[in-house]
């Protein structure tokens, strides 16, 4: 029983030393300093075309939304002809 208990801390340890060798690079400090930069666009977008893409994206959907939403009301408000 110790025995299989020694051989799992052995290959826990082996496991967790090899992936601490792997560490990836802190990116943290170049985001902040993009993002904090004061060149008069709005926070949202400073991301780069992706972000830009992902807001148009967005208000795209928000308007096709909307204008759903008022068809689906102004179709309940108004009573159906009856032939």
């Amino acid at each position: 029983m110790f025995r299989h208990l020694r051989t799992l801390q052995q290959v826990s340890r082996r496991t967790l030393s090899s992936s601490a060798r792997r560490q990836l690079e802190n990116k943290v400090p170049v985001k902040q300093k993009l993002f904090q930069e004061d060149n008069g666009m709005p926070v949202h977008l400073k991301g780069g075309t992706t972000d830009a893409l992902l807001y148009r994206a967005t208000m795209a959907l928000t308007v096709f939304g909307c204008g759903y939403v008022l068809y689906a009301l102004i179709d309940a408000a108004l009573p159906k002809k009856k032939d």
